[in-house]
């Protein structure tokens, strides 16, 4: 298929764009239509006037209105509502042109060939500094994982050296600068060198905490991804099970979805999770994955099995064959699949475009959204699990139903809560690679379609997820704005990007898809983009201080906040809030600058006052 087959119209003129939410009260710009293959543009080819550059991928939904003389089409509105929450609108004053770019709109944004999409075109005009593919290989965050340093790239005295021990009986010494093997290469154990390298407490059972008896590997039976299709390469396991074990659980469990490492906590304390057990006639138990879950148990006397789909939706792991786990639901909401997640965020952005409405109006449909009642299900969710991990010092499995979704909001959240690392720009970064995109969680599929299309249009495998993780930290920031590097303007980029983008970061369903299309060499990673230093700084908190403690967010409903710098950013005025971060920057410098000063005037105190006595001590010896 070539694009100038969908290309109907590539070029038009005297065409009306009224986006109320950059051309000022009236919304209206003349110009000139160009569609390519990839972009709709709009210029009026002025100086100081509005422009328009907007990847097919993120139209949501068109929606045409023609207007009519003597009931002939002469003409009509084309409203484009994007997944970035924008709502333009095209005039077009020619019948013909009118139906041909309405339909070229709709055929380009509708593509699914995945090697047909931008990123597979896109070339940065900027040097490459860090390839982003490369930057959180598995290998080097599991060993970071497993040892309690800090994760997301950041270099630390104790990540040393980690001897691979690889299935024969050759060894291998890695360090942060060697080259890393490949995820599709052997699997190999990460054990301790002595002296305390990375694995200090890893090999020979000497982990600190609860886990004492157990030991960690990695694993390549899933090499071919044939064991679990949106599981990676590289998995992290109990070093005493064995691939056939592992094999036998995955087939227990939905999708194969095995019990796997997510995070280990300084206290020893581990956080697996993977999807509920399979329903299948006959089939009660697989002593494979009670084998797994006794190995984490170590000398804990008791784990926890955190439900986060809901009682009676889920299959769930029976008391007579897990004893020693306590079942524990937490339902981040009332929601049969990932769909009702975007239903509700649905509901959410039409009750935010509804600026006519009365204020006891919006405030009812804002709670009848049920989209806070999610954000805060998540949240508590993730509290009783962080506590679990933290106060009790237990192992905590989380599961919900195929472990995509709401799963994968509770561990990530978790690990922001107990992990100051990963409130950092790289450690968010490094987060989100481990526990959302190697983790499986289908982009593609979920985010096909967003809030605007029609509910009876969008696929039940579209879903809003990754925005609810979003918001969630965003209520953690707004509690504790001094405890992360980041600014929210990261989360507004990853929600942006996670949906459209020239980056190959979020392509695909999983990392097999990812393999097969080569994402890793024929596309840019976002990683690469966002740690540039001329990017970066427009990302960091002015207010960040390193806190290194747990932080334990409020859960109460009237401690939440709704995201307006997101949901209502194309509503309301935003410039505001700019100043105000703007000003906030310039008071955090001058405050730097006064404290170098009061340094520099202490220490010419201190000088004066030394000479002084000095002085003295020679005037008396006169």
């Amino acid at each position: 298929m070539e694009f100038a087959d969908l290309i109907k119209t590539p070029k038009l003129d005297g065409v009306l764009l009224h986006d109320p939410s950059n051309a000022g009260a009236t919304g209206a710009t003349v110009g000139t239509l160009c569609i390519t293959g990839h972009h709709l543009l709009l210029s009026a080819r002025q100086e100081n006037s509005q422009e328009l550059w907007l990847l097919h991928k993120n139209i949501d939904c068109v929606e045409k209105k023609p207007s009519l003389s003597q009931n002939i089409v002469v003409g009509g509105l084309i409203t484009l509502k994007c997944k970035d929450l924008r709502i333009i609108s095209l005039e077009i004053k020619c019948g013909k042109e009118f139906y041909n770019v309405a339909a070229s709109l709709e055929a380009l944004s509708a593509i699914q060939n995945t090697e047909l999409l931008y990123p597979f075109f896109y070339r940065p005009m900027y040097s490459i500094l860090e390839d982003g593919y490369t930057m959180f290989r598995p290998e080097l965050e599991f060993a970071k994982l497993i040892s309690g340093v800090g994760m997301g790239g950041g270099s630390s005295p104790n990540v040393a050296n980690i001897t691979i021990c690889m299935p024969s009986t050759s060894t291998s010494t890695l360090t942060v600068s060697a080259g890393i093997p490949h995820p599709l290469q052997n699997g190999f154990a990460i054990d301790a060198l002595a002296g305390g390298g990375v694995g200090s407490g890893v090999g020979g059972g000497a982990l600190q905490g609860p886990q004492t008896s157990c030991e960690w590997r990695i694993t390549n039976v899933n090499r071919d991804f044939s064991v679990c299709a949106t599981y990676g390469a590289t998995l992290i396991v109990p070093k005493a099970i064995t691939d056939e074990q592992i094999v036998l659980s995955a087939a227990f469990r939905d999708g194969g979805r095995f019990p796997v490492l997510s995070y280990r906590h300084e206290n020893g304390a581990t956080l697996m999770r993977s999807s509920q057990p399979q329903s299948i006639q006959g089939i009660k138990r697989c002593r494979a994955d009670e084998a797994i879950l006794n190995l984490v148990l170590g000398r804990s006397r008791k784990g926890f099995i955190v439900d986060t789909w809901g009682k009676g939706k889920s299959n769930t792991e029976t008391d007579l064959h897990y004893s020693q786990w306590k079942k524990v639901n937490r339902s981040i909401g009332n929601v049969s699949s990932p769909a009702s997640i975007l239903d509700s965020f649905a509901r959410l952005i039409e009750a935010c475009n509804d600026l006519g409405c009365s204020t006891d109006k919006w405030l009812s449909r804002l709670e009848s959204s049920g989209w806070l009642s999610l954000v805060l299900n998540s949240l508590n969710a993730s509290c009783v699990v962080a506590q679990c991990l933290d106060q009790e010092g237990s192992p905590v499995l989380v599961h919900g139903a195929k472990g995509l979704d709401s799963t994968l909001i509770v561990t990530s959240l978790v690990q922001i809560i107990l992990n100051p690392d990963c409130r950092t720009v790289r450690g968010l970064q490094a987060l989100i690679e481990r526990e959302w995109i190697q983790a499986g969680h289908p982009f593609a599929s979920r985010h096909r379609f967003s809030c605007y299309t029609p509910n009876q249009t969008r696929n039940k495998t579209s879903g809003a997820t990754f925005v609810l993780f979003l918001d969630c930290i965003y209520q953690l920031y707004m509690q504790f704005p001094c405890s992360f590097e980041f600014s929210t303007q990261l989360l507004i980029l990853l929600f942006e990007h996670s949906h459209f983008s020239q980056y190959g970061t979020f392509l695909c369903d999983s990392e097999r898809e990812r393999y097969e299309l080569n994402v890793h060499t024929r596309t840019t990673s976002l990683w690469s983009y966002l740690n540039r230093p001329d990017v970066l700084q427009t990302l960091l908190n002015p207010l960040y201080e390193p806190n290194a403690n747990v932080i334990w967010p409020s859960v109460a409903p009237i401690s939440l906040e709704l995201w307006s710098d997101l949901y209502l950013r194309w509503v309301i005025d935003q410039r505001s809030s700019a100043t105000v971060m703007s000003q906030i920057q310039e008071l955090v410098t001058r405050e730097k600058e006064l404290r170098t000063q009061a340094l520099k005037l202490r220490k010419q105190a201190l000088e004066l006052g030394q000479e002084v006595s000095t002085l003295m001590k020679s005037g008396k010896d006169t």
